[in-house]
């Protein structure tokens, strides 16, 4: 883990999918399939371990995880912001 949370995502994506390229902000992760259902469940867990809480899956929205920018927004400005 390092200081920066969303490099922890980054990093974790890229290790999983290296031939994605480069990740940029606004960059769909679903649809590139950059995060595919088999490491979902991986990444709820990273996520997790990042923000210290515990993620209601009733409380999820796919849109939460589309890009960098969106999964920034949700689990870790929203801390940020408390």
């Amino acid at each position: 883990m390092t200081a920066d949370p969303m490099q922890d995502v980054r990093d974790f994506i890229l290790e999983r999918n290296p031939a994605v390229g480069p990740l940029t902000p606004q960059m769909d992760l679903i649809d590139s399939r950059a995060i595919n259902s088999l490491a979902f469940v991986d990444f709820i867990f990273l996520l997790e371990e990042l923000t210290g809480e515990l993620i209601d899956p009733e409380d999820l929205d796919l849109d939460d995880f589309r890009t960098l920018d969106a999964i920034e927004a949700r689990f870790f400005k929203q801390k940020a912001a408390q």
